[in-house]
């Protein structure tokens, strides 16, 4: 009889697992005997164990109703007014969004071919919530880039279309950012600034930047604005996407597993992090120490940080002067091997990885430049990227077997880096791999070359840029990731974005060094052997 009630409760008495459990086909009942099909009794036990399973979880969700309850009023209190404003806003965003996919629907029924899936899913397609991401600004753009970043977090068609979210927004007055100088500073703006430039040189959705001339020493600046009230839209927007999560999570437990409100409370922290300039100014000045650390100032530079007048919220650095690493003809002028200087731009970002508590997490053309004494500048530091030893170590075998085509090497190096609670089968890991790569060769890759001549003079502009197709090179690492993750593995978010300055690098060596091999160059330093340093040297 124990052996019978334990079964059709569903819990097994400690001594027996699965496999002692004996089969039980007949039970007697005073002086008559029951007999049970066999399949009949297993599907009476797994009911019971359904049955058992269901009012777990609704205790633990009654256990639970009052912290969620809690959290949402608590939530609901430090958000205030702001959120009413911003679900207005909200509103207005999904009105517009929704007329262009009507207008879409509209022309798409006129067509023999049918609806597209694109459309077929209306505003949760990637095509419509990318859209709706950038009308509902700073947030959900920033948001969107996230998403960009974390192929192992989101679906690879949202991955794919994210990468599209672009960070642009009109400017805003220059009464409004000169309002903004008053009050973080302090004091009248002209007795800190000699002069500001009223024309940005820059808007994005956080901030604005500025060209202006210190009082005194008449050093050439650049000043970055948080633009008027984009905190309160910031936390307004987290925490609605906060509330959302928890709502979920309470619902659909199953979502716990994957850590849905850890990943939000992740993105909030990040997002809080870039709004916040003086985590800015401190990864900069980190990054400063270890140039000169490493004996490096005279290689690559960082904008001074000018501390005695920069806030939370206005940022004043060194203006330096020089080009994007696309633009051969300035690079031409400027040094006599424009290689020379991409193989320093490579070392100084691969040394700062383990050197400093973070790396330069977005190194694009227009944060990376030659400077016009030849150095290297490192510009825009709000968004940095953090990376264990260990993840570094299994990133280092990772690379060196992408240059030496050893598979079997890059399956272990990323199962070392990828967390995951099962066995990999490596070999076939390794295989599936090789398919992969092999397609690298075949990724469409194009210089295009523009010339400009000057409208009172006879000299000539060059201009270059690599065109690669972008959807090929992201469709690689997402075949990457896909495959890892089809044998278990889950990668850390840092992964990505070190994968993604990579990509960046790629293109900068097809355009400057083409027949350089980043990988295999022994001029470039990949490996961590920089004198055993700690990383707390340069906090």
């Amino acid at each position: 009889m124990a052996v019978r009630a334990a079964a059709v409760s569903g819990r097994l008495p400690p001594l027996f697992h699965h496999s002692q459990l004996p089969v039980v086909t007949g039970l007697c009942v005073g002086s008559r005997k029951l007999n049970f099909p066999p399949k009949r009794l297993r599907l009476f036990a797994q009911y019971s164990q359904a049955q058992d399973r269901f009012s777990s979880r609704l205790q633990d969700s009654i256990e639970n109703l009052p912290n969620l309850v809690e959290d949402i009023v608590q939530t609901s209190i430090n958000t205030g007014p702001r959120g009413a404003l911003r679900a207005a806003q909200g509103i207005q965003a999904v009105i517009r969004v929704g007329g262009e996919w009507l207008a879409d629907v509209s022309q798409s029924t006129n067509s023999s071919a049918g609806l597209p899936t694109q459309i077929q899913l209306g505003l949760l397609s990637p095509l419509y919530l990318r859209r709706l991401f950038e009308s509902m600004g700073a947030t959900y753009i920033k948001l969107g880039q996230f998403i960009a970043s974390a192929p192992t977090l989101f679906p690879p068609e949202y991955v794919q279309e994210f990468q599209s979210c672009f960070d642009r927004a009109p400017a805003v007055p220059f009464e409004d950012i000169q309002r903004v100088l008053r009050e973080e500073l302090g004091r009248p703006i002209d007795s800190v600034y000699e002069y500001v430039d009223p024309t940005p040189i820059a808007s994005a959705s956080i901030a604005q930047v500025h060209g202006a001339k210190l009082r005194g020493s008449q050093e050439d600046v650049v000043i970055k604005v948080l633009k008027p009230g984009i905190e309160d839209i910031l936390v307004a927007d987290l925490n609605f996407v906060y509330i959302v999560a928890r709502i979920l999570e309470f619902l659909n437990p199953e979502l716990g597993r994957a850590s849905l409100v850890g990943i939000v409370k992740d993105i909030r922290e990040s997002m809080l992090e870039e709004v916040d300039f003086n985590k800015e100014a401190a990864n900069i000045e980190a990054f400063r120490r270890y140039l000169e650390a490493m004996g490096l100032t005279r290689q690559a530079t960082a904008p001074k940080v000018y501390h005695q007048c920069s806030t939370r919220r206005v940022l004043t650095m060194q203006r330096l002067y020089g080009v994007p690493l696309t633009d051969l003809d300035s690079i031409s002028s400027l040094v006599s091997s424009p290689e020379t200087s991409l193989v320093t731009a490579l070392n100084v970002w691969f040394g700062s990885l383990l050197a400093c508590e973070t790396f330069h997490a977005d190194v694009h053309a227009g944060n990376l430049w030659l400077l016009r004494d030849g150095r290297i500048g490192f510009l825009d530091f709000g968004i940095v990227g953090r990376i264990s030893p260990k993840t570094w170590a299994a990133m280092e075998v990772f690379l060196e077997s992408i240059a030496t085509e050893e598979y079997e090497s890059m399956a272990s190096a990323l199962i070392e880096m990828g967390a995951t609670n099962k066995d990999v089968d490596f070999r076939a890991f390794a295989r599936d791999l090789e398919k992969i790569f092999s397609s690298i060769q075949d990724l469409d890759t194009e210089i295009i070359v523009a010339t400009t001549r000057g409208p009172s003079t006879n000299t000539t502009a060059v201009a270059a840029n690599v065109v690669v197709d972008e959807r090929q090179m992201n469709a690689l690492f997402l075949d990457v990731v896909r495959v890892s993750e089809s044998y278990g593995l889950r990668f850390p978010r840092e992964f990505a974005l070190l994968m993604k300055q990579l990509l960046y690098f790629d293109r900068y060596t097809r355009l400057l060094a083409p027949n350089l091999n980043m990988l295999q160059d022994q001029r470039i330093t990949i490996v961590s052997n920089r004198g055993g340093r700690n990383r707390d040297t340069f906090k």
